[in-house]
């Protein structure tokens, strides 16, 4: 379990209780598959009940995981940033090519849809730059276009 506070964005946060609330809603169908197989009789080799109490002990470790992280969520405000920081959505141009990331916490970070850890190498270099800051990252130079 997570003993430090959590920085998620609003939407992450939304996400998870979605999440939460499928997982918890799907318990009886889980379950369900769980009486059905046991009607099979011997347990030791009905692979539909293995599978079905596999597939409960995933459900109900996420449950637990999405709960403890709810508890110690910070939601990250939102608005017009002056410096990089978490929920911040950031432009760059690096190395010629234009990209635009925003600031997450580790927990919601998702880069094929550009949401960047803070706690990541190149979130860690960003953070406190201004619009119009350049510096150099992995050998490129990295210009902060925008910033909101």
């Amino acid at each position: 379990m997570i003993k430090k506070s959590i920085s998620l964005t609003s939407e992450g946060k939304k996400e998870l209780e979605k999440e939460l609330d499928e997982l918890i809603k799907g318990r009886p169908a889980i379950a369900e598959k769980i009486a059905t197989a046991r009607a099979f009789g011997d347990l030791s080799e009905n692979e539909e009940y293995s599978s079905a109490r596999n597939e409960q002990k995933v459900a109900e470790s996420r449950i637990l995981e999405i709960q403890d992280i709810l508890k110690k969520a910070k939601v990250i405000r939102g608005g017009k940033k002056t410096k990089v920081d978490l929920g911040a959505c950031v432009s760059l141009n690096m190395g010629g090519r234009k990209v635009e990331y925003t600031i997450v916490g580790p927990t919601e970070a998702n880069p094929l849809e550009g949401k960047i850890s803070n706690e990541s190498p190149i979130g860690k270099a960003l953070l406190g730059r201004k619009a119009g800051e350049s510096f150099e990252f992995n050998g490129k130079k990295v210009k902060v276009v925008d910033l909101k």
